[in-house]
């Protein structure tokens, strides 16, 4: 069972998602025959790579909210982070591009790294409040895993790796993909959003007794899961 995941580093709810996802697999009887594979997703192509304004700010500004508006909203879904064994930091937090932290991780895809470099990835977003488009901060995290630090330099400072990331949001797009976390299985079936634990393990289960099907993408579930799109998440 093939599991690809569109998702982007600054997207909480592709964190939250993620590690429903993990819990849900952590269950299901067949998750040795399980093959996840991550796919590039900018919510948002233009974003600078450092603001002055803090995420509260820039999340006011996106929602033509208050400032506490957009602090409490932060906060349901710090809350619903810590639900699943996370911490979100949003009072530290860095906005930025993260173009060539996709650029790493496809990297890392072909070192073998890729699921450490993605977790690692997120993990020095939301909770360690790192500068991820910074490229020796990206270099330093790809050595914490393993990776080769000069050839980690090259590729970043080079145009390595550029095209392949296009290449998944192009597919993005061609499948419909809107907003992310989007999970589609088996090029057959599609999950929206950052369902609960039960939905996913219910969905693999129907997936698998179905897996010989010659079906399009049939939708599982969507909404209510929490769902990033057109540079900006639900609240």
């Amino acid at each position: 069972m093939k599991i690809e995941i569109w998702s982007d580093y600054v997207c909480p709810f592709c964190y939250i998602g993620k590690r429903r996802m993990e819990k849900a697999l952590e269950l299901f009887p067949h998750k040795e025959q399980a093959e996840i594979v991550f796919r590039s997703f900018e919510l948002d192509p233009t974003a600078k790579k450092e603001y002055d304004l803090s995420i509260h700010e820039i999340i006011a500004q996106k929602y033509g909210i208050s400032v506490e508006e957009a602090k409490r909203a932060n906060n349901d879904v710090a809350k619903q982070a810590e639900s699943v064994g996370l911490t979100f930091r949003f009072e530290e937090m860095k906005p930025t591009n993260t173009f060539d932290a996709h650029r790493l991780a496809k990297y890392a895809d072909k070192k073998g790294k890729g699921r450490e470099m993605h977790e690692r990835l997120f993990y020095a977003y939301f909770t360690e409040s790192k500068l991820i488009s910074d490229h020796q901060v990206l270099v330093e995290l790809a050595e914490e895993i393993g990776l080769d630090g000069d050839e980690v330099k090259q590729v970043l400072s080079s145009g390595q790796l550029e095209e392949e990331v296009r290449k998944d949001e192009q597919e993005a797009s061609r499948l419909g993909v809107r907003g992310v976390p989007f999970f589609v299985i088996n090029r057959k079936y599609a999950i929206s959003g950052a369902q609960p634990t039960e939905v996913f393990l219910k969905s693999f289960q129907k997936i698998w007794d179905e897996e010989n099907s010659s079906s399009p993408l049939k939708p599982l579930a969507a909404d209510g899961g929490g769902l990033c799109n057109d540079q900006s998440c639900e609240m």
